[in-house]
């Protein structure tokens, strides 16, 4: 049973505003004000317009500087506006260990962004249900979240969290390739006068030719990163090369949303014999099974690499180095990949709604209202902006036309992280309630500078707007084909019961791709076959039916949702 505390401190609201006769000129006059258990209390119009200051506490589970928001420009902006300070906490250690902690003690933070330790809090009951006060106080957060309540009541049918992907206007997939793609070293596109690469066989003999005509340099010619729970970046390939976008471990049906697994279908298949055969020629990067993550981005900064697939946030830090080394033979070029020319690429994210993640307020919280209604007020146009774009005229400007754009000068001091968390940036532009990335103002702006072509335009060195040019885009989204609508996407962030057939699956399936996968790319290509067989006797003896099954019948709900039924 959830914890209701939060009653309480609703009840507590009610005597929380202090009654006065007049204001500081004489002129005040008195009104009612609804409190959180629903009464009236009097308040002066001056104490409506001058909130009472007050430090909240905010427990985020990533890792970045503890701060008091008030400390940062749009912090000090956000608490002229509501009277409201956090004093804002990160990770240190083990999450699960901390979220431990704080459940044995039933003492929490007021506000708890859990990451991936949100079932916990919430089997702990630690969150607040939010639906009355977003009812009364929460104006904004309706607009913006109510498209999504059905997906983000729990089975009790309350709220307990507001997730950070909601889509606000029209989608603008980003410019710039944050998510997957095979990318590939600028050098060998030019050695090779930037021809028009589709296939998986034309990437492939791409690098192999430029690897033949440079034998003396001990060039690596594939690399994978493999290292622990980012095993992912070498199970995923398969399913991108078929034209599916991330949907997790399962490939699903546009028209009867039925999924299915790919792990060993012949997509997967084809895959590592691809990778068998760069490693016989050579070519493949052997010690991938092996190197950890930071090995895997030093490889990347070493300049010895010729492509890869990775997704672009997971290699950005690779990505940052080789910007700041400035030598552009050595970056890297995305490319939207797939096995046959007739397949259509699904590289770019579709809309989404990740409904597994968001930020709460916890039965610790004194004044959930005064917290509600921070939440509501940064849920504004103007809000929004001064969250994701900062300060207008230090780190963006708008142009006669309405257009936001940064310069370059606003662009190179933002890649500074001190000047980012000076501002607030770092600490604002994401994990509190928010416009979803790809979200756009109602003036047609991006939410997220990012996404804004302006930016990512300004953002490119002369040699990359010149070979984008080659490629007759501006961006690099534009050679990549549009994403179809998948209004259950991402099926990844679907919540699996522990211990259930679907869940057991999932781990089973790790376990078996992670003994079997290094097994089949440096396999002898006369054995390949052999151990593939076995590989997939074994895959299906796990419950690979039941998981999807589950994963189907749990589509068609979260799109039953979306629509209402």
């Amino acid at each position: 049973m959830r914890n209701k505390k939060w009653l309480a401190a609703m009840l507590a609201a009610t005597f929380a505003v202090a009654i006065s006769g007049c204001s500081s000129n004489g002129s005040g006059t008195a009104e009612p004000v609804k409190t959180g258990n629903g009464e009236e209390a009097v308040a002066t119009k001056e104490q409506e317009t001058k909130p009472e200051p007050v430090t909240f506490t905010y427990f985020n589970a990533t890792a970045n500087k503890d701060i008091d928001t008030n400390k940062t420009k749009i912090g000090k902006v956000l608490e002229d506006q509501t009277g409201i300070n956090f004093k804002q906490e990160f990770l240190v250690g083990d999450l699960q260990t901390k979220i431990g902690t704080m459940i044995a003690s039933n003492e929490y933070p007021d506000v708890i962004q859990p990451d991936a330790g949100i079932d916990k809090i919430l089997d702990a009951g630690a969150f607040i249900p939010l639906n009355d006060l977003i009812e009364q106080y929460g104006p904004n957060i309706k607009r913006v979240y109510e498209p999504y309540f059905n997906l983000m009541k729990a089975d009790d049918g309350n709220i307990y969290f507001l997730p950070f992907s909601p889509l606000v206007g029209e989608y603008k997939p980003n410019p710039t390739i944050d998510q997957g793609a095979f990318w590939i070293q600028n050098r060998v596109l030019k050695e090779a006068g930037y021809p028009k690469i589709k296939t998986l066989d034309q990437y492939t003999k791409l690098i192999a030719d430029y690897r033949e005509k440079h034998k003396s340099e001990d060039l690596i010619g594939m690399t994978s990163l493999t290292h622990d729970w980012r095993f992912f970046d070498t199970t995923n390939p398969p399913n991108h090369l078929a034209g599916y976008p991330n949907d997790g471990g399962v490939q699903v049906d546009l028209n009867t949303m039925d999924a299915k697994v790919y792990g060993d279908n012949d997509g997967t298949k084809r895959w590592l014999q691809t990778l068998n055969d760069l490693n016989a020629q050579g070519l493949f990067d052997k010690s991938s099974f092996v190197d950890n993550y930071d090995q895997y981005l030093a490889k990347l900064t070493s300049g010895k690499v010729l492509g890869f697939f990775d997704y672009g946030w997971q290699a950005q830090q690779a990505f940052n180095t080789l910007n700041k080394n400035g030598n552009d033979d050595l970056k890297y070029f995305p490319l939207p990949i797939v096995f046959d020319e007739n397949v259509k690429d699904q590289y770019l994210d579709p809309p989404a709604f990740v409904n597994n993640r968001g930020i709460g307020i916890t039965v610790s919280a004194d004044d959930p209202v005064r917290i509600i209604k921070y939440f509501d007020n940064m849920l504004t146009d103007e809000n929004q902006k001064l969250t994701r774009w900062g300060i207008k005229g230090e780190t963006y400007e708008v142009d006669d036309k309405g257009r936001l754009y940064r310069t370059a000068e606003q662009i190179e001091k933002l890649k500074d992280n001190d000047y980012s968390r000076q501002v607030g940036i770092s600490y604002y532009a994401y994990y509190w309630p928010m416009y979803g990335q790809g979200s756009t103002y109602p003036d047609g702006n991006s939410v997220d500078p990012g996404r804004q072509p302006e930016v990512a335009q300004a953002s490119f060195t002369p040699e990359e707007k010149e070979r984008l040019t080659k490629y007759g885009v501006q961006t690099y989204a534009e050679l990549f084909s549009a994403p179809d609508a998948r209004p259950w996407y991402p099926a990844w962030s679907i919540a699996l019961e522990q211990g259930t057939p679907a869940q057991i699956f999932t781990v089973k399936q790790t376990d078996l791709q992670k003994k079997y996968f290094a097994k089949l790319v440096l396999a002898k290509p006369e054995g390949f076959e052999g151990i593939w067989n076995d590989y997939v006797k074994e895959y299906r003896k796990t419950p690979v039916d039941e998981y999807e099954k589950t994963m189907s019948d749990e589509i068609k709900k979260k799109v039953a949702k979306i629509q209402g039924k």
